[in-house]
């Protein structure tokens, strides 16, 4: 056994998953999305995102230092909300840790749903959920 990253079994490992989940009933598709936020002149934040069996996963949330606190995560978090209810997905996932923002999150209606303590050391991670339905 190795331990490197090789994209040839990655993608022969989606393979046996697709397969099984498709013999089960349970098709696995996936698409990627991403979201920008400029101000007119530059990028000031992003999110990239997927959807899987019916769910959106947030992978990726990011605003610039000088953005924050001016509305671009919310903004950008409303239009992945937007885009999760027009295609008719049942809810929105993602993860955050105790030292970024998981107030924001729950501003936003998000509830946890689960979390690792000490990921890292002294911190959580935090894994959140807003069903939409």
């Amino acid at each position: 056994m190795t331990e490197t990253h090789d994209e040839a079994l990655r993608g022969a490992v989606v393979g046996f998953l697709t397969q099984h989940a498709n013999a089960v009933g349970q098709p696995f598709s996936r698409v990627d999305l991403s979201f920008t936020a400029d101000d007119g002149a530059a990028l000031v934040g992003g999110l990239i995102a997927r959807i899987t069996q019916g769910w959106m996963y947030i992978e990726l949330l990011g605003v610039s230092d000088a953005a924050r606190g001016k509305g671009w995560g919310r903004q950008l978090m409303r239009a992945a909300e937007a885009e999760a209810r027009a295609r008719g997905l049942t809810g929105i996932w993602l993860d955050t840790y105790t030292f970024q923002a998981p107030g924001f999150y729950t501003a936003l209606g998000f509830e946890e749903f689960g979390r690792i303590e000490d990921y890292p050391e002294g911190e959580a991670r935090i894994f959140f959920r807003k069903r939409l339905g």
